[in-house]
């Protein structure tokens, strides 16, 4: 018998709607111990809250984030709220002793993020762990695989990449993530930095310094009434890092011919991989056969960390990632991860903001800046 876990959601967005399809999907692992039921929201709009009216299981919306907290039923937390929000809602949820997923990047700045996780390290029985989804795709999972058990040898270079489209129209409204007191002065950084930087760590490539290339390439965009308003955030952020090899992390918002690609790549002396979200089927690995040097292509299907009913030669998608995130979760909360591929960690959220940092600081230097110990 499954265990049943109650979740509360703290924001209403966009992530909180894909969190609700999710666990309606929950069926569709082949085994899981834990059974989540959707039981609480929060969000301070109306209209928000009221989009969850259609999830039966919802039994308290509300826009008061401490009323959540106190409800008896609720078990574990997602927070999915704007960074400038993370650091008090975060500490509210450890205070009130509720395990919790929380957004990337854990805290709008690494100050924000070390509180955080020093306010966790003092209550080690709350269990908290970062969004990255992406590299829960099957090709990731197998790439990611084969550089963590060293199938590659010696790295000689190495590349991360999340690659966004959507800031590509010049006339697209202004929003939160556009603003560096909502979204940090990291920017795209903080945004979709996590992604890229959660499957290097797991690979065990640990940064030395950063020599960075930040823009910030479009500077105003219309406000609510057209008038033009000030972009104050970092759009695309490209960081070579010093690994003892390089090590390129990308982070842009505005890549033209990309929609939403996240991509892995590394090469070492006994053969290389490859994978994109642009060919969710393929991975390509690379190897010297006969003394002549040779890229494969090897397809994989839908099955990732955790298996589902669906057939395995089909496609694997965003959904489907946000589902296998969410499994990782609750079975590393129940003791259950058993060696699979688990979420980011709040350390390492840290150690993704210290990357940043130092980003911000060789911006400022022209150089290539140290990564700061905690």
């Amino acid at each position: 018998m499954s265990e049943r876990v109650g979740v509360g959601l703290i924001g209403g967005g966009m992530m909180g709607r894909e969190l609700a399809a999710a666990l309606a999907r929950w069926p569709a692992l082949s085994e899981h111990p834990v059974r989540p039921e959707l039981v609480a929201v929060c969000d301070p709009d109306l209209a928000a809250r009221s989009w969850f009216e259609r999830i039966p299981s919802v039994r308290l919306r509300t826009a008061d984030h401490h009323e959540l907290l106190a409800e008896d039923g609720v078990d574990c937390v997602y927070v999915a709220v704007p960074h400038h929000l993370h650091e008090q809602i975060y500490l509210d949820t450890i205070a009130a002793g509720r395990d919790f997923l929380g957004e990337k990047p854990f805290g709008i700045d690494l100050g924000a993020a070390e509180r955080i996780v020093a306010a966790l390290d003092a209550r080690p029985s709350v269990f908290a762990r970062c969004s990255s989804e992406m590299p829960f795709f099957p090709g990731a999972q197998l790439a990611l695989r084969l550089i963590a058990d060293g199938a590659l040898g010696p790295p000689i270079e190495a590349e991360a990449a999340f690659l966004h489209s959507s800031d590509l129209d010049r006339d697209k409204p202004i929003n939160w993530k556009r603003q560096a007191r909502f979204c940090g002065r990291i920017g795209v950084m903080g945004d979709l930095g996590m992604h890229v930087v959660h499957p290097a760590l797991r690979a065990g490539w640990a940064v030395r310094s950063v020599y960075a290339v930040l823009q910030d390439i479009v500077p105003e965009r219309p406000g609510p009434d057209g008038a033009p308003v000030r972009c104050d955030t970092i759009d695309n952020a490209t960081l070579m890092c010093d690994a003892g090899f390089p090590l390129v992390l990308r982070t842009h918002r505005i890549a033209p011919g990309e929609m939403n690609t996240w991509r892995v790549r590394a090469v070492g002396m006994d053969g290389g991989v490859e994978f994109s979200t642009a060919e969710p089927k393929t991975v390509w690995r690379f190897a010297v056969r006969e003394g002549r040097q040779v890229w494969e292509r090897q397809q994989v299907g839908s099955q990732s960390a955790f298996p589902t009913v669906t057939g395995p030669i089909f496609e694997f998608g965003f959904a489907d990632a946000i589902l296998q995130m969410w499994a990782a979760f609750l079975a590393e909360r129940s003791g259950a991860l058993e060696g699979r591929f688990g979420c980011a960690t709040p350390h390492e959220a840290v150690t993704a903001h210290r990357l940043a940092d130092a980003a911000l600081r060789s911006r400022d230097s022209g150089a290539a800046e140290p990564i700061t110990s905690g």
